[in-house]
């Protein structure tokens, strides 16, 4: 198989890049041998769009209170060619600091800990906000809707700029190379995966 060419490198979006921190092959699979995962057939997916619309059209001051935020934009579209990232976050939020930050959410249930993708995607929303918006990105919110609503804050550090930065590469040196990846480690996730059937 031919390797992609650096002028024709795709733009990944944060899903995608969860997909790879989930496992490595979905990168192999989805792009480098253009499988599609079908996600539209998979129930939480539905559920979490038909989510998404519904809060887009609720009161716009529920959470300015609770976390200090003077404004916010909802479904937000942010790409930034450096990253080569892009991808529509559900919020952008301003605070009383003038700093900015994301606010995602999720339809599933609050753990006490936030999921290794959760954080990652988050991260990356942040990085897109820094660069667009040209503000401070300290902290983003992460909106569990299953069991009751619970918003979840994350703080992030230069380390997790790093360490997504270093995600990022490893996607594009898949994608560049072609080569085949590792399954993740952890083989629970394979009984639940879409390519479980041509993995080998």
């Amino acid at each position: 198989m031919e390797a992609a060419r650096p002028e024709s490198m795709p733009m990944i979006t944060p899903s995608e890049v969860i997909e790879h921190v989930y496992c490595p092959r979905f990168t192999y699979f989805m792009n480098c041998l253009n499988i599609p995962q079908h996600e539209e057939l998979r129930y939480k997916v539905l559920k979490g769009r038909t989510l998404h619309e519904h809060r887009e059209r609720e009161n716009t001051s529920y959470l300015r209170k609770k976390i200090h935020c003077t404004g916010r934009e909802i479904s937000v579209y942010l790409a930034s060619p450096a990253l080569r990232v892009r991808g529509k976050v559900d919020e952008v939020l301003f605070f009383d600091d003038g700093s900015a930050g994301p606010l995602d959410y999720k339809y599933s249930e609050y753990n006490d800990y936030t999921f290794k993708t959760h954080k990652v995607q988050s991260v990356l929303y942040a990085m897109l906000i820094r660069e667009i918006y040209r503000k401070p990105v300290h902290h983003g919110f992460i909106c569990y809707t299953r069991g009751g609503s619970k918003v979840s804050e994350i703080v992030y550090s230069e380390g997790d700029f790093r360490n997504t930065k270093g995600i990022l590469d490893e996607i594009f040196e898949i994608i560049t190379s072609g080569y085949y990846p590792k399954r993740t480690s952890s083989t629970s996730r394979c009984a639940d995966c879409c390519y479980k059937n041509i993995c080998v």
